[in-house]
């Protein structure tokens, strides 16, 4: 059975009393909601509920996770059944720091311009957990918030009529078609510290890698829980609505071949770093593919991984394209990889994550403000006392995101 998404297009959100969603507008019941998450996850001791709409002076700090709210209709097994989806809105879920990495969404000036969450209205969620937690563990109550409060909104749509069908399935297509056959390798970071990602409920360092159909990803197969820089963080939202497997699927039986995904760890050590790439590789041409793509999480030792793979799949006689940022300085003429090889002359860019960004003072603020100086792509002064700041596009939620998933082009000088 295909996997369905009933798509429900939201327009507006509100606070109100009872929950529910009528004529495109999405009514939150807040004692509902907060009740609701503290009832699953019993180290969350107080949950403030708000709502940040596109063009107001809202700026949300210390942002862990995006979440599409999504919720099970019919089905059991992952990849396929009826999944309700709501459209054009998204969970946010913040608190206290913890590591370093979070980041900032701001819904208007040149801040909003960067991100794409500023595009439609966000469910924020101001998270306590309970006092003395190990890092972990309140890392962990937080995701889990998160989560149970995106199911609970998705709740009010699952016996609404869909404004939108979309039937997700991988067909097998006729080798009489001579389409290339293009594999797509989906590395997820599983680094311990607060650098992890869970597939199919488990951290992604146990099994992987291994191969899937798209329909299984896109069933909430993949949940984002790290603390990597926020430009080029994969939010769980990201991999909901992972722009590369969409298009893939979109070419599927006329540009292409989409023969599969391979997910594939990106662990610390370096052992563990060959080793996963050798089996990711090995996957890729038992799909007998003549293309790839390789996308990517964070920058630094992940960029080895990058490395391994295309170089890998490059020798294998497979032509690969790399998508990545780059930390190139302030001015654009550093090097901006950590690692590099001859094999990889196809790499797209997504954007210089130290450019550095002056962003305006905002009316309303969700999130601890003072911790904005202590975020990756912050420092010290970043923040002044008229409430103005300036950081670098590293500490800006999915500005330089490596699916894709981002707002920025580019134009030749």
């Amino acid at each position: 059975m295909p996997l369905v998404l009933h798509k429900h297009a939201v327009a507006e959100v509100g606070i109100g009393t009872g929950s529910g969603f009528q004529q495109g507008r999405l009514t939150i019941d807040r004692e509902a909601l907060v009740s609701y998450v503290r009832s699953q996850v019993s180290r969350v001791t107080d949950v403030r509920v708000g709502i940040a709409r596109p063009g107001e002076a809202t700026r949300i700090v210390c942002v862990k996770d995006v979440i599409q709210p999504r919720v099970k209709k019919e089905g059991a097994e992952a990849g396929d059944g009826i999944l309700c989806v709501l459209e054009n809105v998204a969970v946010v879920t913040c608190g206290p720091i913890v590591g370093f990495q979070e980041g900032i969404i701001d819904m208007s000036g040149p801040g909003a311009e960067h991100t794409p969450f500023s595009q439609f209205p966000l469910i924020v969620l101001e998270i306590d957990v309970v006092e003395g937690l190990d890092p972990h563990l309140h890392e962990e109550a937080v995701r889990e918030a998160g989560l149970a409060a995106a199911g609970f909104v998705a709740e009010v749509c699952r016996d609404t009529e869909p404004d939108e069908i979309e039937m997700v399935a991988l067909t097998e297509i006729s080798t009489e078609a001579d389409l290339p056959r293009i594999a797509y390798v989906y590395p997820v970071l599983c680094q311990g510290l607060l650098h992890d990602t869970y597939v199919f409920g488990r951290n992604a360092k146990e099994g992987l890698p291994i191969t899937v159909a798209p329909e299984v990803v896109m069933d909430n197969g993949v949940v984002s829980g790290n603390c990597v820089s926020a430009c080029d963080k994969n939010t769980t939202y990201h991999h909901q609505n992972n722009p590369v497997i969409a298009e893939l699927l979109r070419g599927h039986g006329s540009r292409w071949n989409f023969v599969g995904i391979v997910l594939t760890p990106a662990p610390t050590r370096l052992a563990e770093k060959e080793n996963a790439a050798k089996a990711a590789i090995e996957q890729v041409v038992q799909l007998k593919a003549e293309g790839a793509i390789v996308s990517k999480e964070g920058f630094g030792n992940p960029d080895a991984d990058m490395m391994m793979i295309v170089r890998g799949l490059e020798q294998a006689g497979i032509r690969t394209v790399g998508l990545t940022d780059e930390f190139a300085g302030t001015d654009g003429g550093s090097q901006s990889l950590a690692d590099t090889t001859p094999e990889a002359d196809a790499i797209v860019s997504t954007g210089n994550a130290n450019e550095r960004i002056e962003l305006p003072a905002m009316k309303t603020i969700f999130g601890p403000l003072p911790d904005v100086t202590r975020l990756a792509g912050g420092y010290p002064h970043s923040l002044r006392d008229d409430g103005t700041m300036e950081v670098e596009l590293q500490a800006i939620i999915g500005s330089t995101n490596e699916l894709g998933f981002g707002r920025l082009t580019c134009r030749e000088v």
